[in-house]
């Protein structure tokens, strides 16, 4: 197997791992009763990517190498994942909240720490074989959205009727999908085995023996908040939390919301509301076809109108979950889907573009450190917990079932309005004139 192919499966794997549960989770727990902390399970997720990868990068510029401590991780937060399902198994429909958060909490502390020692990873090994990182990237991170379709699919397709292992393709109501179950968390595990033991036999990656001391300073990003002294990165990076705040919301309830339609006799029936999953993995193969448009755009269009093309989708995003549904509105389902790609795809590299073109060679490790802080990490906290404020007012404090979509499409249209109002005064205030030749090296 060559270099290429070996990282490709790294990548294909690294992401299947958190495909098994990241956009089923939310429908596990509505299912045992914890709907209303939802959005503290995804929460946690950005709480722990503001200091645990600037840790795990210090460990592995110091002590141990980088694919080791990949392997290292994924194996611990395998560990827990397994925990989680275990307890859920044993638990059945009495799930404790403190018990579960806290073996899932410890998964992804050690969890998403590793999307970017596999980046990091890939970067070295691909410098050692004398490759050009910005060309053989790419495709390597795009299987990485494959392996994430294909653990998406396998979850919602694989399941339990009549006390057998199987798959169903149809809307079988005794079949036990493991969208539904803590049968996802198994799945994730197994995958986190495999990739540490697939670890053991990726190239070794030796470690920076520098003598120049990294401080705590640098490793968490913190001389680059001086940008913020800047007018133009001040805005920037306030409104990439401001859009941050978006990055989670469908992750943790569109499958409850779309499964939510089978208490609904009409829509029980639909393939839609019975393969929630499924039909959310569109989601990531528009984001796997968006990655070949974005040279094309950023050179175009230039990254304020591609960014400002990333606000708009992510107001469709949100409205058209907020105006169809698995029956005859299915296709705005998968409109909001196809336009998913966009909003997440042009936001997160043109901004990591802009980033990078707008700061000095001796910082720009540590603002691309600040952009993701504020995006994944505060942005993405702050959204959840305001997202779950929004959803238990008007959804899970409901007890009628049709009183609850109602309260679904309230909040939907409640994202959609927020989006809507960034976007405005993003247009208004980011001032960014655009010059072609500011687009150079791209990757993903």
């Amino acid at each position: 197997m060559n270099i290429k192919m070996k990282l490709t499966f790294m990548s294909f794997l690294e992401f299947a791992v958190w495909g098994a549960y990241l956009t089923s989770m939310g429908n596990y727990l509505g299912s045992v009763g914890l709907g209303p902390k939802i959005g503290s399970f995804y929460a946690m997720q950005g709480i722990v990517s503001i200091f645990m990868p600037a840790i795990m990068g210090i460990v592995a510029d110091r002590w141990v190498p980088v694919q080791r401590l990949l392997g290292i991780n994924h194996l611990l937060a395998a560990l827990f994942m397994f925990a989680t399902g275990y307890y859920g198994f044993m638990a059945g429909d009495a799930v404790d909240f403190t018990t579960i958060f806290t073996l899932y909490t410890f998964s992804v502390a050690f969890f998403m720490p590793t999307i970017a020692l596999s980046n990091s990873t890939a970067y070295t090994i691909l410098k050692q074989n004398s490759l050009d990182v910005i060309k053989a990237f790419p495709p390597i991170r795009t299987f990485g959205t494959i392996g994430f379709i294909v653990a998406m699919l396998f979850v919602n397709f694989a399941g339990f009727r009549d006390g057998s292992f199987g798959f169903n393709f149809s809307t079988d109501p005794n079949f036990v999908s493991f969208q539904s179950n803590y049968y996802q968390f198994y799945v994730s595990g197994f995958l986190g085995v495999v990739l540490f033991f697939y670890s053991l036999v990726l190239p070794n990656c030796p470690i920076n023996k520098s003598t120049e001391k990294r401080t705590l300073v640098d490793a968490f990003g913190l001389k680059a908040f001086a940008l913020f002294k800047q007018r133009k990165m001040a805005v920037f990076f306030i409104f990439s939390m401001l859009l941050g705040v978006s990055l989670q919301i469908t992750n943790g309830y569109a499958n409850p919301f779309i499964t939510g339609f089978k208490s609904i006799p009409m829509y029980a029936d639909t393939w839609g509301a019975n393969n929630a999953n499924a039909l959310i993995s569109l989601s990531q193969i528009s984001e796997t076809l968006c990655i070949l448009l974005i040279p094309f755009v950023l050179k175009r269009f230039g990254i304020k109108i591609v960014m400002l093309m990333s606000m708009v989708a992510w107001v469709l995003r949100f409205g058209l979950f907020g105006i169809g549904d698995p029956g005859n509105g299915v296709w705005m389902f998968i409109l909001s889907m196809i336009v998913y790609g966009i909003a997440f795809d042009f936001f997160n590299v043109s901004g990591s573009l802009y980033v990078d073109n707008e700061t000095s060679e001796d910082i720009r490790s540590s603002a691309q450190g600040v952009f993701m802080m504020m995006t994944n990490g505060f942005g993405a906290t702050i959204g959840m917990f305001l997202a779950q404020y929004v959803v238990n007012s008007y959804v899970y404090d409901q007890v009628d079932v049709m009183a609850q979509l109602e309260g679904w499409r309230h909040s939907w249209l409640i994202f959609a309005l927020y989006s809507l109002i960034v976007t405005i005064l993003f247009a208004i205030i980011f001032k960014y004139k655009h010059k072609p030749e500011d687009v150079q090296n791209i990757s993903h």
